[in-house]
């Protein structure tokens, strides 16, 4: 009988998704994210680099207690020093694993690392010995892998596995190789290395610099690497990274083709979709409509032709069916007129599990919704729940907001805002009626906060669709992002400044009103 040879997925939306620009989590999301990630099952968490800081080392700490099914993993640089930080991140992890990183490329060792070939080979030795004095799972990544010479990548991998890695990752560290030679390499390294993909676990890492990581990632599992590293969805420095929920369902939907017929992960595909928004909620980083898997056209069907082949057969238009991956196959229409019972059995079908109190309080903002709009749809009220559900105290409230706009005249705007019991109101005028409320919040909580960001896109269809503000807010050198949604924008940007505005209370502790 075949023997199924398993893909193991090594999750790095934590450590490399969260390393790009604008992505910064607090301990609290990184943590939230981790749990959606175990019950994603993946194999691997790289929750961090916990040499980056204090905080990076409890967040990661808390990972560790919270989670019990995944390997938890820390990347650190042949360094002892950042070793010991891993030791210390992973202390209370029940399954760990050590991940240690080394350019071996000759652009890297003559222009980065000002070292030669020996010195790369002997403290690669030295630091995977170190690092088994308090790991029996190390992971070792030859930085640049693609672009180093051959010859001397086979000689520091197998210096690499002798001094005690047990799983060797071979990084397209800047997205430069061609699915063919990275193909290739992949099948001359275990033509070479014999251990690779069998005592040893071969994995790899793609950026996607020139839109190839995935299709790189795969044609790596085809010639023999069993561990694929990548980030939901496909997030990472620069242009990102493999995404997570191409490869599972590309080796899930083509066991048709030989390279994947003997090929399995055992990543829970029903929570793809919910993972992948929990992620541009939290990150900030909005998932383009027609990103494969997860975007939000990727099921869509507006042509006349493609709604009939798909009302007569799914598969004529669809090679994947949108049930597998946690969306609810069909668009639910519900309006003003409709009762609790029928939209306890929507949210039911959407798999979100609600209690009776939290039922009560996103039914009363559904209502409101409905009064504003003909149709609500299955997108309408994941927002409201995702927005209702957020965990972050409300520190500031809206109460009131007006604004008022006229030619050759400033936008000018009045906002009432409660603290505990308290209510305050400012009025004041802006460049527009966004930047007029940004104003008035400001003379009103006077925190010394800087907006660095502003994005707004609609988060439903339809003239009368839900409106969905991301901003970004500054404060002491950390970055927060906010949200807020309404069919009124200049409502949703108020909302979405004051989400970020309690983060940061909620992050930095109470922060009180200055004295007018």
């Amino acid at each position: 009988m075949e023997t199924k040879r398993k893909i193991y997925i090594f999750d790095t939306t934590l450590r490399d998704g969260e390393q790009c620009p604008g992505a910064s989590l607090t301990p609290s999301e990184k943590l939230e994210i981790a749990r959606q990630l175990e019950r994603l099952n993946v194999d691997i968490i790289e929750a961090g680099f916990p040499a980056a800081s204090m905080g990076e080392i409890e967040a990661i700490q808390q990972i560790s207690k919270a989670l019990k099914r995944p390997v938890i993993c820390g990347l650190a640089r042949m360094v002892e020093q950042d070793i010991d930080a891993v030791r210390q991140a992973l202390k209370y992890a029940k399954k760990k694993r050590l991940h240690v990183f080394l350019a071996t490329s000759k652009i890297h060792r003559e222009y980065k690392l000002k070292k030669n070939q020996s010195e790369i080979l002997k403290l690669s030795v030295e630091k995977i010995r170190y690092g088994k004095r308090f790991f029996d799972d190390i992971e070792f990544s030859p930085e640049d892998a693609s672009r180093t010479e051959r010859d001397f990548l086979v000689e520091v991998i197998g210096a690499a596995i002798d001094a005690g890695a047990t799983t060797v990752n071979i990084p397209d560290t800047v997205g430069y190789a061609l699915p063919n030679e990275f193909g290739d390499l992949i099948q001359f390294l275990v033509r070479k290395l014999p251990a690779l993909g069998s005592e040893v676990n071969l994995s790899v890492h793609c950026h996607n610099d020139l839109g190839l990581a995935v299709a790189n990632s795969l044609a790596a599992v085809r010639n023999g690497a069993n561990q694929v590293e990548c980030t939901v969805n496909g997030i990472g420095e620069r242009a990102g990274n493999a995404a997570l929920e191409e490869i599972v369902m590309a080796i899930d939907t083509r066991q048709d083709e030989t390279g994947f017929r003997d090929s399995f992960t055992e990543i829970c595909a029903e929570e793809i979709i919910k993972s992948s928004r929990l992620v541009s909620r939290l990150t900030g980083m909005v998932v383009q409509p027609n990103k494969a898997i997860v975007g939000r056209n990727a099921f869509s069907h507006e042509s006349g032709i493609h709604q009939d082949g798909i009302l007569k057969l799914r598969q004529t238009y669809e090679i994947i069916d949108p049930k597998r991956i946690g969306l609810s196959g069909s668009q639910l229409i519900l309006g003003k007129h409709s009762g609790r019972h029928a939209f306890r059995e929507r949210l039911e079908k959407l798999n979100f599990h609600l209690s009776p109190k939290e039922t009560d309080a996103v039914f009363e903002r559904f209502k409101r919704l409905a009064d504003q709009k003909k149709y609500v749809f299955d997108r309408d009220i994941e927002t409201i729940v995702e927005e209702q559900m957020s965990r972050i105290p409300e520190t500031w409230q809206l109460v009131y907001l007006k604004t008022s706009s006229e030619t050759g005249e400033k936008p000018k705007a009045t906002i009432r805002l409660k603290q505990k019991k308290k209510v305050y109101e400012a009025s004041s005028s802006g460049d527009g009626p966004v930047d007029a409320c940004y104003k008035a919040i400001e003379k009103i909580v006077k925190m010394n906060v800087k907006l660095v960001d502003y994005a707004i896109q609609s988060a439903t269809s339809g003239k009368d669709a839900v409106g969905e503000v991301n901003v970004k807010l500054e404060m002491g050198g950390q970055e927060v992002q906010g949200r807020g949604t309404s069919t009124d924008v200049i409502e949703a940007s108020v909302k979405a400044y004051l989400f970020a505005l309690n983060k940061i209370c909620a992050q930095f502790g109470k922060v009180k009103r200055a004295p007018v």
